[in-house]
């Protein structure tokens, strides 16, 4: 089964905040492909279906938890016995390193600082799984104040739709890695040319 693991944090009041870039873009999936019918499993909401020509299940994720405990939900796939985080698992994260409108995917690597990456990685014992990185600007142009006011902070008009003008490309990256892994996902955004 390949996992799609959207970071968030639950709530309304979090719903259009810069962390919840990885729900939205889940959420946009699972409409996407025609994905219904959400239900709570343990600490996350998840819906699973088949994309056209597939045999293997995709399942999406959203936990429960709040971003730093969101790896959590992850023990329950670590556990099977043909399941592995380098190839069936992809976390869709918000990126403040990155700008808005920009995007990266890699294999593996460290957290960079975020805490639902930081969960993830020590929910599974390893950096060697692939994440999608959403650009949500850079923290230095927003007023003063801690990084988590900043990523905490709603997305006003023009990035969100700076961010959700990315959506088809990164829908096609996700749907290469889905039926592909991580080559075809690749060449998704090398032909995109993420600045």
């Amino acid at each position: 089964m390949k996992v799609i693991l959207g970071l968030g944090n639950p709530g309304k009041e979090y719903e259009h905040t810069r962390h919840n870039v990885g729900w939205w873009l889940v959420d946009h999936l699972a409409e996407r492909w025609g994905l219904d019918g959400w239900k709570k499993d343990g600490q996350a909401k998840v819906v699973q279906g088949t994309l056209a020509g597939m045999k293997e299940p995709v399942r999406l994720v959203k936990p429960l938890t709040y971003m730093n405990l969101s790896g959590g939900v992850l023990v329950q796939y670590a556990r099977r016995p043909f399941w592995a985080p380098a190839t069936d698992l992809l976390v869709l994260v918000d990126e403040v390193a990155i700008p808005v409108g920009s995007w990266r995917l890699r294999a593996e690597g460290g957290a960079g600082g975020h805490n639902g990456l930081k969960s993830v990685q020590q929910a599974l014992g390893t950096q060697q799984y692939p994440r999608l990185r959403i650009g949500i600007g850079d923290p230095a142009r927003a007023p003063g104040g801690p990084l988590s006011d900043y990523v905490l902070g709603a997305v006003g008009k023009r990035d969100s739709e700076a961010i959700r003008a990315l959506f088809p490309v990164l829908t096609d990256a996700v749907e290469a890695w889905v039926r592909g892994g991580m080559g075809p996902a690749l060449d998704v955004q090398s032909r995109a040319s993420p600045r």
